[in-house]
């Protein structure tokens, strides 16, 4: 009767789990998924066979996760954090069912467990994530007393965070919180009563405002949050693939035009040239911190890595795994994990030389484009977007260029979001290679909740009603369309010789003081970029200022100049306004304007060390910008010179065998290479 009693339980049991499973299964319109969770542990990264399996198919990769977990112990995060240690300890753990290995993972994990929630905007959801997986890996290695204090931090987490990380367009709902939840909820699905619940919120959320968002700010696989992404992207990625070995959940399907093209995107969002540790160097984009080696330069790999498994058929992602294979070991030592479970050597390699050299990402507005897939190539990176969230710049119209070193960067050094140099310097547009105009009488108010003075610098405005200037999902956007829809790029296409690419900036500016700012470049393969900008101010005497930020002081003598950095050199020629004005501002005036100084009190790494100014010599209520800049090698000493012919209806620029003619009251023209005559482009044509 006893064991006709524990079938029948058993039986039960099994029944409600089902029925469990069908709810969660129906509960997100976005998820369709394809199994139960398994029961047994480990789960969250396959079975214990898989995982074996990785082991005999990647033996280098596991050696060097079974050194971390044996010899190395947590320190400095460019050679071994924490939660490195915790996943190599319990990976082996698992793999070689080493339990002592197992209770070091555990105790490590305890110390998160055990310590007093954290809660607000604290990266609460990495802690719980690496717990999971040691929960998972180590099941064993747990004690009912510690396994029921992990479902007890876990809950009280969540219930002291519900009002935290809401805001989809930001890095902190993905990788400070829900990556964190979800990873916890599958490997407690079947102890914690409230696991499934806790994951169909994250389910639910994630359709209805997440993917949205994704769709809306990510489109084209640039995200608008900036550099931000590489923050957050392989965190979130990570759990997409727990979801999919343990219910066969496809959370990419819901926002595919982010999703397949974010790997490439990020291929087109390093700088050229491999650097420390055998890493590539993300580029600037809002709030950086990428100059210097970081642990996010692996994290970009391995979120690439992730897409490309997952698209492993697709011809572009086969390019981007040629790509990753070029760094094909992660720069920080205790990162030998990323290696293990991500590189997949078996995925086709795709031929990168003859890859497209530009990619576009319209939401964002990132124009991305390269003269080769050579490391000495010419890199341009322009920019003319909308506004999203909190960690984005001030800056449409900006552009970087670099070859074997940054030649025009962003300016300002990002350590303390909100701190006076952030506020006055960092994210405002005369930080970046853009277009001020200068209303005496302009005033910024409610940055960051700066209770500081905020400088008039002549650029960009912050008037949204947050003040990080961040809506919350894409129904709050949506109904403040006319506050956050600030540019549009108008044109882009790339024709092989060149690629084009036009955006109009005006309503990024207060309409009090502008009414246009268009900006057209033309990218002749390999190192010629045309930059010419139409301006009009709603007062001729409001100064207008062309900028660069210079990554080194410029020689020369306007309006020819030179920036050179290592082994790379940029010629920069200003053919209009004739008889410019300009100003280098480095040294005590780098950070300075307006009378004022706002210096960084912490240097993060390399930044630009000269702000040019170039204005016109008188005022004019229309003013046009033409630019020649040049990207060479540092040996090279000259480069030809730009002759223009300036009508009543268009500008004229021959140099170098070309011509280029931009029309004035309009945003059109036409280029001449090689004998041969094409339109600038006026729409968008992808490539």
């Amino acid at each position: 009767m006893s064991s006709l009693m524990k079938n029948f339980k058993r039986l039960v049991l099994c029944c409600m789990l089902v029925f469990c499973w069908i709810c969660s299964a129906q509960g997100a319109d976005c998820l369709v998924k394809k199994h139960p969770v398994p029961q047994e542990h480990p789960r969250l990264l396959g079975s214990l066979d898989h995982l074996k399996e990785l082991a005999r198919e990647r033996p280098e990769a596991y050696a060097r996760v079974v050194n971390v977990a044996r010899n190395m112990e947590a320190g400095e995060q460019n050679v071994l954090d924490s939660h490195g240690k915790m996943i190599s300890l319990s990976l082996v753990c698992a793999i070689e069912g080493d339990k002592d290995l197992g209770r070091k993972a555990v105790e490590m994990a305890m110390k998160y467990i055990e310590a007093p929630i954290r809660v607000g905007h604290e990266t609460f959801g990495h802690d719980m994530a690496n717990c999971a997986i040691v929960y998972d890996l180590c099941w064993d290695s747990w004690t009912p007393e510690e396994r029921a204090k992990f479902f007890d931090y876990m809950n009280r987490t969540v219930d002291a965070n519900v009002n935290s990380e809401t805001h989809v367009f930001h890095n902190a709902w993905y990788g400070y919180k829900h990556w964190g939840y979800g990873l916890a909820c599958y490997a407690t699905y079947y102890e914690n009563p409230r696991a499934p619940e806790i994951l169909a919120v994250t389910e639910d959320d994630y359709c209805k405002r997440a993917a949205p968002a994704l769709e809306l700010s990510g489109s084209g696989g640039g995200f608008a949050e900036g550099y931000y992404i590489n923050y957050w992207s392989y965190e979130w990625l990570f759990f997409c693939e727990v979801a999919n070995f343990c219910e066969g959940v496809d959370y990419y399907a819901a926002a595919p035009d982010f999703y397949k093209n974010r790997a490439v995107a990020s291929m087109f969002e390093a700088y050229p040239g491999i650097r420390e540790n055998g890493s590539r160097r993300p580029i600037p984009m809002g709030d950086s911190g990428g100059q210097k080696f970081r642990p996010e330069r692996d994290k970009a790999l391995s979120a690439r890595r992730i897409l490309v498994n997952h698209y492993r058929n697709d011809p572009a992602h086969q390019a981007v795994h040629a790509f990753n294979e070029t760094t094909p070991v992660s720069g920080v030592p205790g990162n030998a994990y990323k290696d293990f479970l991500w590189r997949d050597i078996t995925v086709a390699r795709g031929d990168l030389q003859h890859f497209k050299l530009s990619h576009f990402s319209p939401a964002a507005g990132y124009v991305y484009a390269r003269s080769s897939w050579d490391e000495d190539a010419t890199y341009l990176y322009f920019k003319c977007g909308d506004r999203f969230t909190a960690h984005q710049h001030l800056d449409n119209g900006h552009f970087l260029i670099a070859k074997y070193e940054e030649l025009a960067g962003d300016g300002g050094q990002y350590y303390y979001f909100g701190g006076d140099h952030d506020i006055n310097y960092l994210l405002r547009t005369i930080a970046h290679s853009s277009i001020l105009v200068k209303d005496p009488e302009e005033v910024w108010t409610n940055i960051r909740a700066w209770k500081g003075s905020i400088g008039n610098d002549g650029g960009q405005t912050h008037s949204w009603p947050h003040h990080n200037g961040a809506a919350m999902d894409v129904e709050d956007w949506q109904k403040n369309r006319q506050l956050f829809d600030i540019a549009d790029m108008l044109a882009f296409e790339d024709r092989g010789d060149y690629v084009y690419a036009a955006g109009d900036c005006s309503r990024s500016y207060s309409p009090k003081k502008l009414d246009y700012f268009t900006r057209q470049i033309v990218f002749v393969r390999p190192g010629t970029i045309v930059i010419f900008d139409r301006v009009k101010s709603k007062n001729a005497q409001f100064k207008k200022t062309w900028l660069i930020q210079a990554a080194k002081i410029p020689t020369g003598q306007a309006p020819d100049l030179e920036i050179t950095n290592g082994q790379g050199r940029l010629f920069v020629q200003t053919v209009l306004p004739r008889e410019s004005q300009v100003k280098l501002c480095s040294g005590d005036e780098l950070y300075s304007y307006d009378g004022k100084s706002y210096p960084a009190e912490d240097i993060r790494g390399p930044a630009p060390e000269c702000r040019v100014e170039i204005s016109p010599p008188k005022p004019e209520a229309v003013d046009y910008f033409l630019n020649v800049l040049t990207a060479t090698d540092a040996s090279t000493a000259a480069v030809p010179k730009g002759a223009v012919k300036e009508t009543n209806k268009a500008v004229s620029l021959t140099v170098g065998g070309m011509k280029i003619e931009f029309i004035k009251d309009r945003v059109s023209g036409s280029i001449e290479i090689k004998g041969k005559r094409n339109p600038l482009a006026e729409k968008i044509v992808n490539n």
